[in-house]
C-alpha cells in the first residue's frame, strides 16, 4: 500500500471518474458507457432481489449516478469552469495543511468579516475522485454573505486498500483543524458549519455523528450545524453494490461508518438535501436517515429540490438564492 495520502498524483483520476461512474460502473451498464440517454437501469431479465426490490442490475444503477443523470459530464466540466471563475474573482485560497502527508492540505476561502462563522464543505466522488479545488464554486455564496469557506483534501479510496476508514479519519482530523485554529484566519470556532455532496455526504454525515469529546476531547457540540446534499447514510446497501468493486467493505466498517448507526452523537441542527432527479436510493437514503434523526427527537428538516439531479445539487449551494445555499446562509443566521 502506498503511504497514507501520498499517491501518485500523475496516476490519480480526475473529475471524469466521477463523470462516468469509473471502470467498474460502465462495465455493469454498458448501455450508458456507450452514450445513451437512456435513464434508470439498462434493460435486462429481472434476476433474484439483493436489496428491498432491487436486482444486481437496478441496484448497481441505482449507486452509478450516471445511470439517472445522461448530462453529468456536462454538469462536472460546469464545475470546473465555475470553480476556475470563482478563484479568478475571490483569489487563490489560502492553502494549509492539517496534518503531516502532502494530501492533507484544505483550500480556506476568508471573507473580510472578523471573528466570523466557518462553513467547511467536504467533497464527494464516489470516494475516489474529485479533489478541493473542484468545490471552489460555491465559496462565493459563503464569502460574501460574511463566512469563510473551507475545503479539505482527503485520500482517495483505492490510495489507502481500498478501506474508507482513513478518509473518514482525515475528514475528521481536517474538521478538528479547523476549530483549533480558527483564529488563524480569522474564524469563530463557535460557529462552525459543515457540509458535504455524495460521498462527501457521507463523510460529513460521520463527522456529525463523532463523538467529539471522546475520540478528539472537544465539546460535543462543536459542529453548530450541517447540511448535507444527496449523501449515503447507510453502507450496507452499497456493500452490496458495483462500489463493493473498489471498497473493500467488511461489518466493521459498515457500522463504524454509516451515520444512521450513531444518531445518538447528533448534537447540532440538520438540513438532509437531496434532488427529485437523484437515483432511487440516494433518494431513499436521505429520507430514510432524516426519518431516523425526527424519530430520535433530534432536530432535521428534510429538503426536496425539485427537478433538480445529483450533480446539480452542489449547485444551488452556489446562490444565495439556491435552495441549499439559502438554507446554508439561513442556518449559519446570515440570510
Amino acid at each position: 500500500m502506498k503511504p497514507l495520502g501520498s499517491p501518485d498524483r500523475s496516476s490519480r483520476r480526475s473529475l471524469l471518474a466521477l463523470l462516468t461512474g469509473g471502470a467498474a460502473s460502465l462495465a455493469a451498464l454498458p448501455a450508458f458507457a456507450e452514450g445513451t440517454c437512456l435513464v434508470g437501469p439498462p434493460a435486462h431479465t429481472k434476476g433474484p432481489k439483493v436489496f428491498l426490490d432491487y436486482d444486481q442490475v437496478e441496484l448497481d444503477a441505482a449507486y452509478t449516478q450516471i445511470a439517472y443523470e445522461p448530462n453529468l459530464p456536462q454538469v462536472g466540466k460546469r464545475w470546473t469552469s465555475n470553480s476556475e471563475l470563482a478563484r479568478q474573482r475571490l483569489g487563490a485560497p489560502k492553502r494549509v495543511a492539517y496534518g503531516p502527508t502532502e494530501i492533507e492540505k484544505l483550500d480556506i476561502f476568508p471573507t473580510d468579516r472578523p471573528n466570523a462563522p466557518i462553513f467547511v464543505m467536504i467533497h464527494g466522488g464516489a470516494w475516489q475522485s474529485v479533489t478541493a479545488s473542484d468545490l471552489s464554486f460555491p465559496a462565493e455564496t459563503f464569502v460574501h454573505a460574511g463566512a469563510h469557506y473551507v475545503v479539505p483534501d482527503f485520500a482517495w479510496v483505492q490510495d489507502v486498500g481500498g478501506s474508507l476508514t482513513p478518509m473518514a479519519d482525515q475528514v475528521r482530523r481536517a474538521v478538528a483543524w479547523v476549530y483549533q485554529n480558527a483564529g488563524s484566519f480569522g474564524g469563530d470556532p463557535q460557529r462552525l458549519y459543515v457540509g458535504g455532496h455524495s460521498s462527501g455526504g457521507h463523510l460529513a454525515g460521520v463527522v456529525v455523528t463523532t463523538d467529539w469529546r471522546k475520540e478528539f476531547s472537544m465539546p460535543a457540540d462543536m459542529i453548530k450545524g450541517g447540511i448535507i446534499l444527496s449523501g449515503i447514510y447507510d453502507l450496507a446497501p452499497a456493500r452490496l453494490s458495483v462500489r463493493s468493486s473498489y471498497v473493500k467493505f467488511d461489518d466493521a466498517m459498515v457500522h463504524a461508518l454509516s451515520p444512521i448507526h450513531h444518531i445518538d452523537q447528533v448534537a447540532a441542527p440538520l438540513i438532509i438535501a437531496y434532488g427529485s432527479y437523484e437515483t432511487p436510493e440516494f433518494q431513499r437514503q436521505s429520507r430514510d436517515f432524516a426519518a431516523a434523526v425526527k424519530a430520535a427527537g433530534k432536530p432535521v428538516e428534510l429538503m426536496l429540490a425539485e427537478n433538480y439531479s445529483h450533480m446539480e445539487m452542489p449547485e444551488t449551494l452556489a446562490s444565495p438564492y439556491g435552495v441549499t445555499g439559502a438554507a446554508a446562509l439561513r442556518m449559519m443566521k446570515l440570510g
